[in-house]
């Protein structure tokens, strides 16, 4: 982490800027969330749910370890909520090709929809925001996030074209 108390780093961040930056994630992260927690409930599902169908979703055929990888949970935590998706016609496994002890994960046709829709509802938010800022602001809040993580979790991220504008 950098020091931000350097002559070299132009923001010096006291600890009000640090506990309003907090509260700002902790309600843009409640906001975000909402009209999709909204969404998903009137299906019996949480966001638990929601985030093994979205990387599902970006990943068809993922298998579950690597989807484990990614959300970083138990394989008992995954076994409930893929079970109850598998069950309710939202995700299909199947055999691997090369290793049949693999359990490959896709979508079927009705968590294509689910996912399609809750990711509409999330995208417009961000959409939104995007455009009431400028491009530098939209560069400096991804360069921040990505700061945030840790260094085992952004390999795990999809680059696209405008994560790489840095």
């Amino acid at each position: 982490m950098a020091d931000l108390k350097t002559p070299h780093h132009p923001l010096f961040l006291r600890e009000e800027e640090l506990r309003y930056s907090i509260e700002l994630m902790f309600f843009a992260y409640r906001d975000f969330t909402a009209e999709a927690d909204t969404m998903l409930a009137s299906c019996g599902l949480g966001r638990a749910h929601h985030r093994v169908i979205y990387f599902v979703g970006r990943n068809p055929g993922i298998n579950v370890s690597d989807l484990l990888a990614i959300l970083n949970i138990t394989k008992q935590s995954l076994s409930r909520v893929l079970s109850h998706l598998i069950t309710d016609d939202y995700i299909c496994q199947e055999q691997g090709t090369t290793d049949k002890r693999q359990r490959l994960l896709s979508l079927t046709d009705k968590g294509k929809t689910l996912e399609h829709d809750v990711t509409m509802i999330q995208r417009r938010r961000f959409a939104q925001a995007f455009k009431s800022v400028s491009t530098n602001d939209v560069t400096g809040f991804i360069s921040v996030m990505e700061a945030m993580l840790d260094d085992k979790t952004l390999p795990l991220l999809r680059r696209t074209p405008m994560t790489r504008m840095k």
